[in-house]
C-alpha cells in the first residue's frame, strides 16, 4: 500500500521507473555485466561468460534479489547470487575486482543522468509558455502597477514579470544542466578507491578499464574517489534542485498574490462546472496549484541540508550517506518535477484580469508616479535631494487628505511655480513611464528561446 504522496500523487510514471527497484535492479545488473566484458576484453575472463553475464542480467528480477537480501542483510551481494547463480559456470566471474559502491554509485549516475533528462525536457515546455505569455503581453502592451513591500510602486509593464519568471526558470535550467553533468559520473574503483584488486587481476591499466566500462554505460568517470564518488558531487546537484524549487516557489507566490480578491490581476484556472474551491464556503476559487508549488518548495529545500551533510564521511567511506540518498535523491526529483508540472498548467491556462489591472492602475497611478514628479522637478533645475523631501511631504499630505497625489502637488505653491497644470497633467499617464521596461522583456524572451534551441538541438546531437 503507497505511503509516501511521491507513490501516487506527486511526480509523474515516467520519472517514478526510474527510482523504483526493479529499474534499480536492472541497472545494477548492467554495471556487472559492462565490467565482465570489460575485463573479457581484457583477457582476464573467458569471452563466453560475457554472454552468460548478459543473459543472466536482462532476466533478473526485484523479487529474487529482494528474497536473496533476506538472506544476506546486503543489497549488492543479494544481486551478486541471484546474479552469478543465473549465469551458470560464468557466475564466478560475476563482481570481479569491484566493490558494492561501484555498482551503486554508477547505478545512482544513470538515474540521475535520465530523472535530470527528463526534468530539463519539462522545464523547457515550462519556459516556454512562460515566454509565450510573456510575449503575448507585451503584444497588448499592458502596463500594471509594479509593487515593493506590497506598497504601490512604479508602473511596470506585464510582460517584465514574465521575462523575470522566465529569468528564474533559464538559469534555473542552465545551473540544473551543470549540475547533472557533474554528479552523474561512476566508478570502478574498488573497496577504497586504489583498483588493487583489478591490478592484481593483471588488468595492466585499471583506469583505462574503469573508463571502458563507464563509456559502455554512456558516463564519465569521477577523477578520484574512495570506496564512493566524492558526496560534493550529489550536494551540488541537490541545492540546485533546491535552488530551482525556491524560484519556482517565487513564480507561484507572486501569482498567489496577485490571485488575491482585493487585487485581481491574474487567476488560476478553475473549472467551474464541476471544481470545488471549499467545502463549506461554495464561492471559493482559490490557487492551489500554485500553493502546491509553494509548499512543495519547504519540503525541496530541506533536502539540501541533508545532502551537505553527506559530504561529510568517515575515512575512506561509512554508511551514513546511504539511507538518506534513497530518501532525498527520488523525492528531490519528484517534487520539482511536479512543480514543474503544476506551474506549466497554471501559466498555460493562467488568466489574466486586463481590466482589473487597468482599474488598479487608474486609481492607484497617481502614487505610482510619485518618482515622475521628483523627476520632472529636477528637470526644471531643483536639486534631487530637495526634489525628493518636496514631492514626500506633498505625498504625505496627500495621504492626511485622502486626495489624490497630483492635485496635492498642484495646490503647493512652489511645485506649481515650476510646473504648468499642463505639464503635471501629462506627467500622469502611467502607460509612458516604463523606462526600458519593455526592450528589457524583449531581450529576456530572446535568451530563454535561444537556451531552449540550444539545449533540444544538444539533445537530438
Amino acid at each position: 500500500m503507497p505511503v509516501h504522496p511521491i507513490d501516487y500523487r506527486y511526480g509523474s510514471s515516467e520519472m517514478r521507473r526510474i527510482f523504483e527497484p526493479e529499474n534499480r535492479v536492472r541497472l545494477m545488473a548492467l554495471v556487472e555485466a559492462a565490467l565482465v566484458e570489460a575485463l573479457a576484453e581484457r583477457g582476464i575472463v573467458p569471452e563466453e561468460a560475457v554472454e552468460d553475464v548478459r543473459r543472466a542480467a536482462e532476466s533478473i528480477s526485484w523479487d529474487e534479489v529482494r528474497e536473496e537480501e533476506k538472506v544476506t542483510k546486503h543489497e549488492t551481494m543479494a544481486l551478486v547470487r541471484v546474479l552469478a547463480r543465473k549465469a551458470g559456470r560464468s557466475g564466478g566471474y560475476v563482481h570481479l575486482g569491484i566493490t558494492s559502491n561501484d555498482v551503486l554509485d554508477t547505478v545512482m549516475a544513470l538515474q540521475i543522468k535520465e530523472a535530470g533528462s527528463v526534468l530539463v525536457r519539462k522545464a523547457l515546455i515550462l519556459l516556454e509558455e512562460i515566454v509565450r505569455r510573456g510575449e503575448e503581453a507585451r503584444r497588448k502592451g499592458i502596463v500594471a502597477l509594479g509593487r515593493t513591500h506590497g506598497v504601490v510602486a512604479d508602473p511596470i509593464p506585464l510582460s517584465m514579470k514574465f521575462a523575470l519568471w522566465s529569468y528564474f526558470v533559464r538559469e534555473a535550467v542552465e545551473n540544473l544542466i551543470g549540475a547533472i553533468e557533474h554528479a552523474a559520473v561512476g566508478k570502478i574503483a574498488g573497496a577504497v578507491g586504489t583498483m588493487a584488486a583489478l591490478v592484481e587481476l593483471g588488468v595492466r591499466d585499471p583506469i583505462d578499464l574503469q573508463r571502458d566500462v563507464l563509456r559502455k554505460l554512456g558516463l564519465k568517470a569521477a577523477e578520484i574517489s574512495t570506496q564512493v564518488v566524492p558526496r560534493d558531487r550529489l550536494a551540488r546537484l541537490i541545492t540546485s534542485l533546491s535552488v530551482m524549487s525556491s524560484s519556482l516557489d517565487a513564480i507561484a507566490n507572486e501569482i498567489r498574490n496577485l490571485h488575491r480578491t482585493e487585487i485581481g490581476e491574474v487567476e488560476e484556472y478553475f473549472e467551474s462546472a464541476s471544481q470545488v474551491g471549499s467545502s463549506t464556503m461554495p464561492h471559493k476559487r482559490n490557487p492551489i496549484k500554485s500553493e502546491k508549488v509553494c509548499g512543495l518548495a519547504r519540503v525541496v529545500r530541506s533536502l539540501a541540508v541533508a545532502a551537505l551533510e553527506n559530504i561529510v564521511l568517515e575515512h575512506e567511506r561509512d554508511l551514513t550517506n546511504s539511507s538518506a540518498e534513497r530518501c532525498f535523491i527520488p523525492e528531490a526529483f519528484l517534487l520539482v518535477e511536479e512543480q514543474i508540472i503544476s506551474l506549466t498548467d497554471v501559466i498555460r491556462n493562467l488568466r489574466i484580469n486586463e481590466a482589473r489591472i487597468r482599474e488598479n492602475l487608474s486609481k492607484y497611478s497617481d502614487l505610482a508616479l510619485s518618482e515622475r514628479l521628483m523627476v520632472a522637478l529636477v528637470k526644471k533645475g531643483m536639486g534631487r535631494q530637495e526634489a525628493h523631501e518636496l514631492v514626500r511631504r506633498v505625498a504625505m499630505a496627500s495621504y492626511n487628505r485622502g486626495e489624490p497625489l497630483f492635485k496635492t502637488a498642484s495646490d503647493d505653491p512652489l511645485i506649481s511655480r515650476l510646473l504648468t497644470p499642463e505639464e503635471i497633467e501629462a506627467l500622469r499617464d502611467p502607460n509612458t513611464y516604463i523606462g526600458a521596461g519593455d526592450e528589457i522583456a524583449r531581450s529576456e524572451f530572446y535568451r530563454a528561446k535561444k537556451l531552449i534551441e540550444e539545449v533540444r538541438k544538444n539533445e537530438r546531437n
